[in-house]
């Protein structure tokens, strides 16, 4: 990628003691701010321009997997009716975005850095502010918020009497916090409604400093709102009188169902129904992850799967999962169980729910052990 320098702000935030302490603690200094020639000058540029390109090459999921997701999309937030610039995010970005000096720049970059110094737990190190048009597509620039917090106990090699120099305030490209707005949802285009943040911590810096920004539901609870949604439309369309006690007591039900954490299986819809509702989620998402577990045994396939290859009964009074493949495949913790003849289900079947071994499992016990077709005894050695 060809990014093209216009400006850059380097500072450094130092802070007192605690990290979680009262902003009186906290202090930050400017070092220096670069133009685009002296940005090709600096040792900045062999520092961050790979950087620049894992940055606007970073993989984000409109909706994660999990709402503690590093990388996210944040959409600037307005009042109904209201335009852009109605948010005051988006103006900060936007005025950095049209400086035209070098002063103009670096007054803004130091208005962002006081406002980012008042967010809760803020720690020491590098707060850099770029912007920098990729060339390889368009003309307007990117405005790129970097934190590289202080690495801990560095050191570099010195020379052989002191052997090593202690670096006071080292800061390293492999942590690194980063804003990169606008947001490019694929190759060429931009929405200026939305940014792409990244943050590997649990600290959350960077949502707590955006306060007038918004974020896509992780993708568990967009599915879990549909599911529900599709229960109360069946339950709607089973129960024309919206007055019934019987409507009122599942729709109960289902808000119980809901909002419980941990939920057993419920049995109110059949299979046609289940495997209807699932393909209309798996066409939204065809890589939709699916989770259960059944007793003490977790089990992890795609929802896709569900009625295809993973398949739900009762027998004997107990709940049985059925999951079917052209082969097994084990990785760590080796077990006798890989050396297995696998025996028919319809030998299993009759076992579920007994608690007691097969016939030919309590033959093996009492009995000789299994005889060889040769008449030999085939038994393991211990």
């Amino acid at each position: 990628m060809d990014f093209r320098m216009h400006y850059l702000s380097f500072f450094v935030i130092h802070t007192d003691g605690d990290q979680s302490a009262a902003s009186s603690g906290r202090r930050f200094k400017h070092y220096q701010t670069l133009d685009g020639d002296d940005y090709e000058q600096s040792e900045l540029k062999n520092f961050l321009d790979d950087e620049f390109v894992r940055i606007v090459k970073r993989k984000v999921e409109r909706n994660p997997n999990t709402a503690n997701a590093p990388t996210k999309i944040g959409r600037f937030m307005v009042e109904p009716g209201y335009e852009l610039g109605s948010n005051q995010n988006y103006n900060l970005f936007q005025r950095l975005r049209d400086a035209d000096t070098k002063d103009r720049f670096l007054g803004i970059a130091d208005e962002l850095v006081r406002i980012y110094m008042d967010t809760s737990a803020v720690r020491g190190g590098a707060f850099i502010i770029a912007l920098s048009t990729l060339n390889t597509y368009f003309n307007e620039p990117f405005l790129f918020l970097l934190k590289c917090d202080f690495e801990p106990k560095i050191a570099r090699i010195s020379d052989e009497r002191s052997l090593i120099t202690q670096v006071d305030m080292a800061i390293s490209a492999r942590s690194i916090k980063s804003i990169q707005y606008p947001h490019m949802h694929e190759e060429g285009a931009l929405d200026h409604w939305e940014l792409k943040i990244h943050q590997a911590s649990h600290a959350r810096y960077f949502e707590d400093f955006l306060k007038y920004v918004s974020y896509e539901k992780p993708l568990p609870e967009v599915i879990g709102e549909q599911v529900v949604e599709m229960v109360h439309q069946f339950i709607a369309d089973k129960w024309q009188d919206e007055t019934s006690t019987e409507r009122s007591e599942e729709v109960n039900a289902v808000e119980v169902w809901a909002a419980s954490e941990k939920r057993d299986l419920q049995e109110w819809w059949s299979q046609e129904q289940v495997e209807h509702a699932s393909a209309a989620l798996v066409e939204q998402k065809p890589d939709l992850p699916f989770v259960f577990k059944l007793g003490g045994v977790t089990v992890k396939g795609l929802l896709s799967d569900f009625g295809d290859s993973i398949h739900f009964a009762k027998h004997n009074g107990k709940y049985v999962v059925v999951v079917e493949g052209d082969g097994f495949q084990f990785e760590k913790g080796m077990s006798p169980v890989e050396l297995l003849q696998p025996r028919e289900l319809t030998e299993v079947l009759p076992i579920i729910g007994t608690g007691k071994p097969s016939d030919e499992d309590a033959q093996d016990h009492h009995g000789g052990g299994y005889q060889s077709s040769g008449g030999e005894d085939d038994s393991p050695p211990w």
